[in-house]
């Protein structure tokens, strides 16, 4: 669970896609290719990704790159606007849905021929 100030919330579950490593030792390239750029936020460690409508910031789908043993976890959603309080986290997003399915196979399709080994909301077993 996320705390700040106030608030705080769990984030919700991110539409997933799975790599095998083996077969992509660097994600960022592709998602790169998917018109993605990195993200740069200063008060996370983790790097993100995100890809604009258009020239304004919002919305955006945003995509963070999770290491999990042998397998990437390509993890998805759609910002609709910016935090609303300072110094929190959450934000008006969309993890599921008709648009967040349709980019997460636009996304999916640079990575062909070599497959994911699933994709969705669910994470396989041995990832739990």
């Amino acid at each position: 669970m996320v705390k700040s100030q106030q608030f705080s919330f769990i984030p919700l579950p991110y539409m997933q896609l799975f790599l095998v490593k083996e077969n992509f030792p660097d994600p960022e390239i592709e998602l790169r290719h998917a018109g993605y750029a990195v993200l740069i936020d200063r008060s996370r460690t983790q790097k993100s990704f995100a890809r604009r409508f258009h020239h304004d910031f919002y919305p955006r789908f945003h995509v963070y790159i999770e290491d999990k043993q042998d397998r990437w976890a390509i993890n998805l959603h759609l910002d609709q606007r910016a935090p609303v309080y300072a110094g929190v986290t959450a934000h008006s997003g969309e993890y599921d849905g008709t648009v967040v399915e349709q980019e997460m196979a636009r996304i999916e399709s640079f990575f062909k021929p070599a497959t994911s080994i699933a994709a969705g909301n669910e994470a396989p077993q041995e990832f739990g």
